[in-house]
């Protein structure tokens, strides 16, 4: 038989069975995997809770912030905020611990939080590489093309949001294409500007174009993906853009950039310590704008190289650490986003599947929610991979097998198979093997697993080789989804309008 033949079929049989790709979003089937004791736990709580109270958290250039945070009893001298012990768990407990981000195709709507896994591009890269052209900065064009790439696949649950950055279009015009082109090349959830607080809420006027304003009112339908300023510093830029997704009642992921040695300390139980207290006062923030706002508790751990300075990723030390984010996680009641498919190497290479993988594993058994950063990383983050993100998107193919877990009931046991097949003889033809062999197995697009001798007539091509050809050819098939003729129209006007109201700004 043709393994290879029909596979969109089979995909499509394995959604609707709720197993396999294709699905709006996964639901994990194995459990998390917790690697500290309650008093360890208790320990690192107890140290956050002293960072907040006796060093405390600056916040700079938003009064507004700083307002809420005196009305809600927090010590607060000028920049500076110290919170009492367990003031800010006392305000998250009116954050939701799952929500519903739905996206303009409802059969592509995601829930995050709870036992849901939902895996999206990298972020935040402003240089793109293929092995045609080699490393350069990123374009719209990119950006539009890793859109399609991302769409195209029935790997990913999400559009994310800046996938890599398009530096031919202005600074402060940029994110309205950026949001245009996921609205218009894909029909999954997305994520919107956070550079300035009129561009978050550029990027919510365009949702409620597509959504209307009273259904976005009441549902999360975008997201914005905030970071702190670490160590213990947030900066009105990303305040001011998260209160204005949770006034929106829109969903902030708050994230700590902690490199261990450099914006944190080089120990990784005092990383953690830094990155629960920053994150836990970013989620806070949202329930004092809105209570009851969607919000994730995000993370992104990682280590340096001491002896030159440089950035590390997929290392050992951040991947066990997000392990201990997760229980912390899980301990507040909030979804999670933490780790990824990190890298840093500068090809798509051994190196880079290696650290790849364990920290995506890192993110898969910390009980991550929302795993942005799950294909394409490149070169510590500098650079989106046409070929690394196809490889990538194979691995989380893989993962959602992985994260099914292993299903017992009486036609999974075979028990009336090997009485059909006896002693000594092989299974191949056998009613249960005919009866599963189409979804018994994950099917890879990229992997050979042929002969030695028929992978070296036919060119004997390494993986990055075929990820090259595979990513061009779902270009040159991709068809946009359909969308409303008038919604465009809307979407058009509004972009048209917003650029006409300021001058090009280039840095």
């Amino acid at each position: 038989m043709n393994i290879r033949s029909g596979r969109s079929a089979r995909q499509a049989q394995r959604a609707t069975k709720g197993s396999g790709m294709g699905r709006p979003y996964i639901l994990r089937n194995i459990p998390t995997y917790d690697v500290l004791s309650e008093e360890n736990l208790l320990r690192i709580e107890a140290a956050a809770d002293r960072v907040l109270a006796e060093t405390g958290i600056e916040f700079r250039d938003d009064p507004v912030a700083l307002e809420h945070w005196r009305k809600a009893g927090a010590d607060v001298q000028g920049l500076l905020v110290k919170f009492p012990p367990g003031m800010l768990r006392e305000v998250l407990k009116t954050a939701p611990a799952k929500f519903t981000q739905h996206a303009r195709n409802p059969a592509h709507s995601v829930e995050i939080g709870g036992k849901s896994v939902v895996f999206a591009p990298a972020y935040g890269s402003p240089f793109v590489m293929d092995l045609d052209k080699g490393r350069r900065f990123g374009t719209l064009e990119d950006f539009q093309n890793f859109i399609k790439l991302a769409q195209s696949s029935p790997n990913f649950h999400h559009s994310g949001g800046t996938i890599c950055e398009p530096t031919d279009i202005p600074v402060n015009k940029r994110h309205l294409d950026m949001v245009m082109a996921h609205i218009t090349l894909s029909d999954r959830p997305f994520m919107g500007s956070v550079t300035a607080e009129e561009r978050a809420e550029d990027s919510i006027d365009m949702a409620r174009i597509v959504f209307g304003r009273d259904f976005v009112d009441q549902n999360c339908v975008i997201l914005g993906n905030v970071n702190v300023n670490s160590p213990l510093v947030w900066d009105g830029t990303m305040t001011n853009s998260l209160r204005a997704y949770a006034r929106a009642n829109q969903a902030a992921v708050i994230v700590p950039f902690i490199l261990g040695g450099a914006m944190g300390p080089v120990t990784n139980a005092g990383g953690i310590v830094q990155s629960l207290a920053e994150t836990m006062a970013g989620c806070a923030l949202t329930q004092l704008e809105r209570p009851g706002a969607p919000v994730i508790f995000g993370n992104f751990l990682s280590s340096m190289s001491l002896r030159s300075g440089s950035p590390t990723f997929g290392t050992p030390e951040p991947a066990i650490g997000s392990m201990v984010i997760g229980q912390l996680a899980r301990r507040l009641n909030l979804p999670l986003r933490c780790s990824g498919n990190f890298t840093t190497s500068k090809l798509p290479d051994a190196q880079a599947m290696m650290e790849g993988t364990m920290s995506m594993l890192a993110a898969i058994h910390c009980g991550a929610n929302f795993i942005l950063h799950s294909a394409g990383f490149l070169d510590g983050l500098l650079s989106m991979s046409y070929e690394k993100f196809m490889l990538d998107a194979d691995l989380c193919g893989a993962l959602h097998a992985y994260l099914d877990g292993v299903k017992i009931d009486d036609d999974q046991l075979a028990v009336d198979a090997f009485a059909e097949v006896g002693p000594g003889n092989h299974f191949f033809g056998c009613s249960h093997t005919m009866q599963h062999y189409e979804t018994a197995f994950w099917d890879t697009d990229l992997s050979d697993n042929e002969p030695f001798e028929k992978w070296e007539a036919a060119g004997s091509t390494d993986a990055a080789t075929r990820a090259n050809t595979l990513w061009k050819r779902r270009l040159a098939e991709f068809e946009a989804p359909a969308l409303d003729d008038g919604i465009r129209q809307g979407l058009e006007e509004f972009v048209a309008a917003r650029k006409a109201t300021k001058a090009d700004m280039w840095y």
